[in-house]
């Protein structure tokens, strides 16, 4: 199957693809190389890239996102000629909103719960999204160190 920097990679290729469109990359890449895909594995796959920020949900198209170190996986490079999608264009600073967006709720679910481990985390992903896109999560930051401070003492 595809990590989420190959499928950050496959998208990045296109600027933003449905995901109907990256099963059918991810199909024809997987053909190429003699595999197939098992669809609840790839539903699978994309959560998990989603939730690492590798890939960002905006508008039904899949972006690649601020945590993501995208690569072509090996048998995509003819993606391109294969997938008929048209010319795409993204607007990076709505998506960037996007990005913050689920990081606020996040936040919001770690400060609700105390989890100061997750909070850790959200401080990391805060600081990439801000560095991607024009967002400001200064707020989010400060909640986040208030439960990472308690936890710490």
């Amino acid at each position: 199957m595809f990590g989420p920097d190959e499928l950050a990679g496959i998208v990045d290729t296109f600027d933003a693809l449905e995901r109907s469109e990256l099963l059918r990359a991810c199909s024809e890449t997987a053909f190429r190389r003699g595999e197939s895909i098992d669809e609840a594995a790839f539903e699978a796959s994309i959560d998990e890239a989603l939730t690492e920020y590798a890939l960002i949900e905006h508008d039904g198209r899949l972006v690649a996102g601020p945590a993501a170190f995208p690569q072509l996986p090996e048998g995509a490079e003819d993606l391109p000629h294969i997938l008929d999608v048209g010319d795409r264009s993204v607007d990076r600073a709505a998506v960037a909103e996007t990005a913050a967006e689920r990081v606020r709720a996040a936040v919001d679910d770690a400060v609700d719960d105390g989890d100061a481990e997750r909070a850790a985390e959200l401080l990391d992903r805060c600081y990439e999204v801000e560095a991607w896109g024009p967002v400001d999560l200064e707020a989010a930051r400060e909640r986040l160190d208030e439960v990472v401070d308690t936890a710490e003492g």
